[in-house]
């Protein structure tokens, strides 16, 4: 996303969270963990302790579901009821892992076509991205664990099913997963104002990683240093800023327009 230059504050609206979306308990989170469950994240109440508290802990290395301390008043505000100081959410889909979806992408002979979310924290946006990815061809969306807005029923709604047709992987350490896709063979784009080169003019037709950036303030700098090629859309009035969710899709199809040209040429 080419980021807004202005100092406004980003204001994210506050979504309801259904009872379907989350389970509460330790012992009942460890049990969902050790059958696969896809959890997107664990809020643990603050000065928490014990052997159960261990155990959860133990069962969740090796896996990518983050947790995070916070105080008690956050887990009472998604539940009345009895959590015993921990809540974990659901997830409505199944994620995938980068190293498993690229190899496949290769034999398949197809050139990977591949977004990466930065901290795009409106889970509406989410979705309408990966809508816009699914009627793309685009083959896999990357989100952080952290920092990322949950993929709920609301994103599930929004995406019209996208979501369970688009490939969604979880990056436990998003500078290695951008590494490796380098190392892949992807060349690893990011759409933001920090750059003079417009999108219109940078090639993008082989195996690509486009990298959208928070609604707030854009790609973050560690990841941008690590690109292979920064790209900005062109601009033409007064307002210097898009939508995150409409930045994409104008960056996706610029890509598909490129490798029609170039399909077109080689034929």
């Amino acid at each position: 996303m080419q980021p807004n230059r202005n100092k406004q504050k980003y204001y994210k609206k506050p979504t309801k969270t259904n009872p379907e979306d989350y389970i509460y308990g330790i012992r009942t989170i460890i049990e969902a963990v050790e059958a696969n469950r896809s959890i997107n994240k664990i809020l643990i109440q603050q000065g928490l302790a014990g052997d159960l508290l261990r155990e959860l802990k133990q069962v969740l290395k090796g896996t990518q579901i983050s947790y995070q301390s916070v105080p008690g008043q956050k887990l009472n505000r998604v539940t009345n009821k009895n959590h015993q100081g921990a809540i974990a959410f659901l997830s409505p889909i199944e994620y995938q892992q980068i190293e498993d979806v690229l190899p496949a992408l290769y034999e398949k002979g197809r050139t990977p076509f591949i977004y990466i979310l930065d901290r795009v924290t409106d889970v509406r946006n989410m979705g309408a991205i990966v809508r816009s990815a699914e009627c793309n061809g685009v083959d896999v969306v990357i989100l952080p664990s952290r920092g990322s807005a949950m993929i709920n029923a609301d994103a599930v709604k929004t995406s019209t099913g996208a979501l369970h047709k688009v490939p969604i992987c979880r990056s436990f350490n998003l500078k290695f997963t951008i590494q490796y896709l380098k190392e892949s063979g992807v060349s690893v784009v990011a759409c933001t104002e920090k750059t003079n080169d417009l999108l219109t003019k940078t090639e993008l037709t082989g195996p690509v990683a486009i990298i959208m950036g928070s609604e707030e303030d854009g790609v973050s700098p560690e990841y941008l240093k690590m690109c292979d090629k920064k790209v900005k859309i062109p601009m033409f009035g007064t307002i210097e800023s898009l939508n995150v969710a409409i930045s994409a899709s104008i960056v996706m199809y610029e890509v598909n327009r490129q490798r029609v040209i170039e399909q077109e040429t080689e034929g």
